[in-house]
């Protein structure tokens, strides 16, 4: 693995670390704080306010009365659009000072974090564009009736994002709740606030009304727990591990409120022996470093045909050797930091489990360097299905070679599984292409390309993978309640 070459652009500007409530940047009511960490160095950033219980209801509170007695309530659906538009203007002007504290904070590379910027400028506009366009329908029935449908919004939602994509995954929930006119509290990952801080500030700078968007800092275990238990909260939304999906659902079946997960996944990406070895081989290596493994939908089961296996797994090795590991505000980066410790520590835990359980090293299985929480690419190669590093989501650089010999053994195999996030498939043959496509139990299902994931596409997942669906049309059907009128006529 290279050494990048460590040449920092200046660092972002910290401007916000406390709580949004009702437009207003307050302190926690019981004075909880925490520090955020540089990934790339172990350093602390910044110390954030922590909210608490009592935090949450205030914001909960604030959130209800702009949804039922505010501009919020009354303002024309076109209105609530341009309000998203604005908000896409100034991310897409401050996109660089964002991308730069994303990249400090989350680990990115630079490079991705812009592309997640235009990312999260694609998805508001996106939504803004929704606003007006969310109707309702009249349907005939019998007798003298007029019926009609409403779709309205289903009021406080509660949104939980991750530590991977913090500002992409804001804005997947934002632009459909806001499009919706629906209000919100957002609870960032603890290690990633300050990007979604910022966008409150620019939330603020758009003239989004008070209450409507609200932001608190905080612990799954305390702020999270609040807000899905908050009897006030109508919807929550999250992503993130399965784990914790199991928790919020039991804790939120005591108010019956709504929940959409997107979770995790252990994707098989399928290389037949007619794919374009080159492409192949090149989108391989994309499905599984991509943000150096952090991404749920991660080509992490890598499933390659007995017949060009062994030359497939040496291109893949000889790529992973040549990856430029570094300091992920330079621009010549091609993998930056793990966001953790912690997560550092459990990828280098199942490099082990891995040569332990039998399969062969082929490349990298260490940390990276000595400071800063680096993993190399890590290959292992001749894997079994039952090995952990095979069935369990590493979520690092972490692939595992599963050699195959046919079409209907590899499918088999591929939905083995309690995850149906992604799939992918590399071949020439259009029939295996549409066989696999139609037989493998997972919500996106990649041919001959990898990670394309628009705002105008579903996106979520099969089985433990998830409920629901995010992105294009699909989520708004999550974000409004349907009613139905019925008038007697003469």
């Amino acid at each position: 693995m290279a050494q990048a070459t460590m040449k920092r652009p200046a660092p972002p500007a910290i401007r916000q670390t406390k709580l949004l409530i009702n437009n207003q940047w307050v302190d926690p009511v019981e004075g909880g704080s925490f520090d955020t960490y540089n990934p790339a160095t172990g350093q602390v950033i910044a110390k954030v306010a922590a909210a608490s219980a009592k935090d949450v209801d205030k914001a909960v509170q604030a959130a209800r009365k702009a949804l039922e007695s505010s501009p919020w309530k009354t303002m024309d659906a076109a209105d609530r659009g341009r309000l998203l538009y604005k908000l896409a203007d100034l991310v897409e002007k401050e996109a660089d000072e964002l991308a730069r504290m994303e990249s400090l904070n989350a680990g990115k590379t630079i490079n991705d974090s812009l592309a997640d910027m235009q990312g999260v400028v694609n998805t508001l506009r996106y939504y803004a564009g929704w606003a007006d366009k969310i109707e309702g329908r009249t349907v005939p029935v019998r007798g003298n009736f007029l019926s009609y449908t409403l779709r309205q919004p289903v009021g406080v939602v509660g949104q939980i994002i991750p530590w991977n994509f913090p500002l992409l995954m804001l804005a997947w929930k934002w632009g459909p709740a806001l499009a919706c006119g629906n209000t919100v509290v957002l609870k960032p990952a603890e290690q990633t606030p300050l990007t979604a801080l910022r966008l409150g500030e620019l939330a603020i700078e758009a003239g989004f009304p008070p209450g409507v968007v609200n932001i608190l800092n905080g612990m799954g275990e305390t702020t999270g727990a609040a807000l899905v238990a908050h009897p006030d909260v109508d919807k929550i939304a999250f992503t993130g591990h399965v784990d914790t999906a199991k928790i919020i659902q039991k804790a939120a079946a005591d108010t019956l409120k709504r929940v959409t997960f997107e979770l995790g996944g252990k994707s098989p990406n399928v290389i037949f022996a007619d794919a374009d070895m080159e492409q192949a081989v090149a989108g391989a290596f994309h499905a599984i470093y991509f943000h150096g493994g952090q991404c749920c939908t991660a080509g992490s089961r890598l499933f390659v045909e007995d017949k060009i296996h062994q030359e497939f797994v040496e291109r893949l090795a000889e790529r992973a050797k040549e990856r430029k590991i570094g300091d992920p505000l330079d621009p010549q980066t091609e993998q930056g930091p793990q966001v953790s410790k912690e997560q550092m520590d459990k990828i280098l835990h199942y490099c082990d489990l891995g040569q332990k359980e039998g399969a062969t090293l082929m490349t990298g299985g260490h940390r990276f360097g000595d400071k800063g929480f680096f993993v190399e690419p890590t290959i292992f190669d001749n894997v079994k299905d039952d090995m952990a590093i095979a069935k369990d989501e590493i979520f690092g650089p972490v692939v595992s070679v599963l050699p195959f010999k046919k079409v209907e053994e590899v499918i088999d195999r591929a939905n083995r599984t309690y995850y149906g996030l992604a799939a992918a498939v590399w071949t020439r043959d259009i029939d295996k292409a549409h066989l696999f496509a139609r037989e493998v139990k997972a919500g996106t299902v990649w041919v001959n390309c990898y990670h394309v994931v628009d705002a105008t596409t579903p996106f979520g997942g099969f089985k433990m993978s998830g409920q629901g669906r995010e992105n294009g049309e699909a989520a708004l059907e999550h974000y409004t309640e349907i009613k139905t009128v019925t008038i007697k006529l003469k």
